[in-house]
């Protein structure tokens, strides 16, 4: 088990075909995953832990020294609003396994269902994710949560267990008719005004992602702008050239139309051209470069907003009005489309033969 805990404190990165780099993860990631290999929470068990004939040469898990809660000296820490948990993931695994086939013989018109991602091998009886709505049995918190489907019960209502992906063993409610008119409304129904409705708010969705994604790029290059020259020439360079590599090539593209480097050639890479135009710049559009790749970098691996936020306080960068602009411009572009659907098309041009058939 630790060697398999000391692969997941690493990932691979990939950059133009070279060889992979081995970079160091933070140690959160590691915790999530002893978390969720060793250290089993044994509230979330789908199981009855108390059932010493599930796996009989396993016992009961309220027997069992393999639990923290039997060692409460050496896990003290852990024994909080989780409670128990199981060090034994094999056992916990053959325990599930049992559950899942002793559940589906006494059941054998159980809906399973999948929760992981991906297609369906042919003529699987899984249902997959994209086929089932799963009903939540928590109320929801505001009216506008108990608008989401999730949160909605039907006729069609009936009990499902996970037999793939995560949580495999769960009983959960849900909604396996494609033609049920709670969860399934724009299909249920023909009327054209719900139809426009549902395109005006998938269009109002994509036109408020549009914005936010356009007011961040601009609080981005504000951010850049104000960064001041501090550091010498030879230091930010290091700096800037090894960031190129910790980005992917979409990430670079967005640095690079930050400062106007587009691509003339298909098979060009962006991050090369992006590393040549480092290079050639001075200390300030250096500074600059480095505060850039750090926001974005962070970004990618958090809560973005956040991030920007951060940033924007610390080199002052007014985000109010920034987002007041773009949400200008996105409303006058908005309004002269709609005024050129309007405008009448002008007529056709009478070709020469009509009007020689007119004369005579």
């Amino acid at each position: 088990m630790q060697q398999q805990a000391l692969s997941a404190c690493f990932k691979e990165a990939y950059n133009n075909g070279a060889k992979p780099a081995r970079i160091l993860l933070p140690v959160r990631n590691l915790q999530f995953w002893i978390e969720s290999n060793v250290l089993l929470v044994l509230k979330d068990a789908p199981f009855d832990k108390r059932d010493a004939q599930l796996v009989p040469t396993a016992g009961s898990c309220a027997d069992c020294p393999k639990r923290t809660g039997h060692n409460k000296l050496l896990f003290s820490d852990d024994l909080g609003k989780q409670g128990d948990r199981c060090v034994d993931p094999k056992c916990y695994q053959e325990k599930v396994s049992a559950h899942l086939a002793k559940t589906v013989a006494a059941k054998p018109n159980l809906v399973q269902i999948s929760t992981a991602y991906g297609t369906q091998k042919e003529g699987s009886p899984v249902l997959p994710r994209n086929k089932y709505t799963a009903i939540r049995d928590d109320k929801p918190k505001s009216n506008d949560e108990a608008k989401r489907l999730e949160f909605k019960v039907c006729k069609f209502t009936t009990d499902a267990i996970v037999t793939e992906g995560s949580e495999i063993g769960t009983i959960y409610k849900v909604c396996t008719n494609p033609s049920c008119p709670v969860h399934h409304p724009k299909k249920a129904s023909g009327n054209g005004a719900n139809d426009a409705a549902f395109k005006a708010e998938q269009e109002k969705r994509r036109r408020e992602e549009a914005i936010a994604n356009a007011t961040g790029l601009r609080v981005l290059a504000a951010i850049g702008t104000a960064v001041p020259v501090r550091l010498m020439k030879r230091d930010l360079l290091f700096v800037a050239e090894r960031m190129v590599n910790l980005r992917d090539e979409n990430r670079s593209a967005i640095l690079a139309k930050q400062h106007g480097i587009k691509k003339t050639k298909e098979n060009e890479s962006v991050s090369k051209l992006y590393a040549a135009f480092l290079r050639r710049a001075d200390e300030s559009t250096l500074g600059r470069a480095v505060v850039e790749a750090v926001v974005l970098l962070t970004a990618s691996r958090g809560d973005a907003a956040h991030v920007l936020r951060e940033a924007a306080e610390i080199y002052k960068v007014d985000v109010a009005t920034i987002t007041t602009t773009v949400k200008q411009e996105f409303t006058a572009k908005a309004k002269a489309k709609t005024a050129k659907k309007a405008a009448p098309k002008p007529p056709a041009k009478a070709s020469g033969k009509t009007v020689k058939r007119a004369a005579a």
